[in-house]
Order: structure tokens, then C-alpha cells, then sequence
């Protein structure tokens, strides 16, 4: 099922509709600021797990997942005083940031190294989403078919997964491209990977 939702107004009815599905657990497909992906209450264990089968991803990859705010952030990780002022002058926007986990996350969402993936999309849609959940949303991309493309429309995302999926919103097309990942868990940042979001600052 496609529901289309307003990407720069999002209806505050079909947000609500989206927050319950998530709730009882299911996965839906959504947009970001860089990809069409699939996503899930951060709390729900079962939920994740079925991401995981649907990526076909061994169980103990963790998922990034999407903060509401920089003191929603807080909660969920150890912020710096350098992590803190990077992330105010470049969020929202198209960047993961790796940092230190706070004992809140759920074991499933964390690495070894007790650190997370976490975003601040410049996305109206995914943002009222975790403000109606009242706590973060997983975020994760899906390949195509050939393992290179990435979605930026809604009816693919359907197409493929639509079965495995509780509902899949239609935000319209999107360019896309993954966010750049940096790390922010130690004192010096590293840049993961390079991606849509300008790196410059960590380099």
C-alpha cells in the first residue's frame, strides 16, 4: 500500500496513520534526504529482524537509525563539545554520525564497539514521523535488484518489497545517494565514507 504525503507540509492525519502502523510494529518504506529506505520502531526487536531478512543482513549488522532533534541525540549518545558544534552547523542533514552509545539504545542496534549510526535528515516527513513515535526511527538503505541502484522512487520500493512491507510513503522523487558517514566517537573525526553530504570540515 502507497500513501502520498506532503514533503514540504506533511499531513499531520497521515502521519498519525504512519506513527500507529510503526507502533504495532510494522516496517515501512519512507523517504530521506537521500534515499527511498525501509525503516521500524527502534524499540521493537521482532521489527528489526524482519529488516534484517528483508536486506538479508546477518542479524548482528546494526542499523542507523533518526533522531528527532540534537537533544533527542543526546539521549542516545555521548555527545562532545566537537561533536556537538559539528553536528549543530551541519544538521539536518545528509550525514550519519558514528558516536558512543548511551545504555537507552537496544543491544540490537549497537556495534562491538558500543557506537551508533545516527541521523538528523533534512526530510519534513521522516522528522514528524520520529516526533509522532516519540523516539527514534531505524533508517537503512535497500539495493535494487543488480546491488547498485538506490530507490528514489516510491512505486520500485513497492514493486520489490511492497509484500514485506506494511506501507510505503510516497514523498515524491528524490536524487539519490548515500549520506556521508563520520565518525564522531573519538577525538578525532574519520570520515567513513564520502556521500552526499559535504566532508571538507573533517578533512
Amino acid at each position: 500500500m502507497i500513501i502520498a504525503i506532503n514533503p514540504n507540509n506533511p499531513q499531520p492525519r497521515l502521519i498519525r496513520k504512519v506513527v500507529e502502523i510503526l507502533k504495532k510494529g510494522g516496517v515501512i518504506g519512507y523517504p530521506t534526504d537521500t534515499i527511498y529506505g525501509v525503516g521500524c520502531d527502534l524499540f521493537n526487536p521482532e521489527a528489526i529482524r524482519k529488516i534484517h531478512r528483508l536486506k538479508k543482513i546477518e542479524a548482528k549488522k546494526p542499523l542507523s537509525f533518526i533522531c528527532s532533534d540534537l537533544k533527542d541525540i543526546s539521549r542516545y549518545a555521548f555527545v562532545s563539545n566537537y561533536a556537538y558544534k559539528m553536528m549543530k552547523r551541519l544538521l539536518p542533514g545528509a550525514y550519519t554520525f558514528i558516536l558512543s552509545a548511551t545504555k537507552l539504545v537496544p543491544k540490537i542496534a549497537l556495534t562491538k564497539q558500543k557506537t551508533v549510526g545516527i541521523r538528523i535528515p533534512d526530510n519534513k516527513i521522516c522528522l514528524a514521523l520520529v516526533k509522532g513515535l516519540g523516539h527514534p526511527i531505524i533508517s537503512t538503505s535497500v539495493h535494487k535488484a543488480d546491488e547498485e541502484g538506490l530507490y528514489n522512487d516510491p512505486a520500485e520500493i513497492d514493486e520489490q518489497f511492497g509484500k514485506q512491507l506494511e506501507l510505503v510513503i510516497d514523498g515524491g522523487m528524490i536524487v539519490a545517494e548515500h549520506s556521508s558517514v563520520v565518525d564522531l566517537s573519538d577525538e578525532t573525526p574519520k570520515v567513513i565514507r564520502i556521500g552526499k553530504g559535504d566532508v571538507d570540515l573533517f578533512l
